[in-house]
C-alpha cells in the first residue's frame, strides 16, 4: 500500500468520525427540542431528578451552539427556529463535505 493511499484512508475515517459525530449531534439536537416541548407542556414530571438530570445534560450539550443563532434572528415571539437553522447547517457541512472535499481527496 502506498503512502498516498494510507494518507486517503486515514482521511476517509476522519470525514466518516466528523460526519458520525455531526450525525450524533443532529439527533441531541432532536431529543433537546422534543424534551423542550414535553416540559413546556407539562408532559413529563419537572420534579424528577433523572428529568431534570436529562433537561440540564441537552441543554449544556445545545445551548453554546444555539445561543449565537438566537442572537443573529430576530425576535419571532414565542418560536424558536435556531434548532432548524442549525439543522441545516450541519446538513449543508455534512453535504459540502461528502460532495466537494472527499471527491477531491480520491
Amino acid at each position: 500500500m502506498s503512502v498516498n493511499n494510507e494518507l486517503e484512508t486515514a482521511m476517509i475515517a476522519l470525514f466518516q468520525t466528523i460526519d458520525l459525530a455531526l450525525n450524533l449531534y443532529t439527533w441531541i439536537l432532536i431529543g433537546s427540542a422534543i424534551f423542550s416541548w414535553l416540559y413546556a407542556f407539562n408532559v413529563i414530571n419537572s420534579s424528577n431528578q433523572f428529568v431534570n438530570s436529562v433537561g440540564m445534560f441537552l441543554y449544556n450539550v445545545t445551548e453554546p451552539v444555539l445561543r449565537p443563532i438566537r442572537r443573529v434572528l430576530p425576535n419571532l415571539g414565542g418560536i424558536d427556529i435556531s434548532p432548524i437553522i442549525l439543522l441545516l447547517i450541519i446538513f449543508f457541512i455534512r453535504s459540502f463535505m461528502w460532495n466537494t472535499i472527499v471527491p477531491m481527496i480520491m
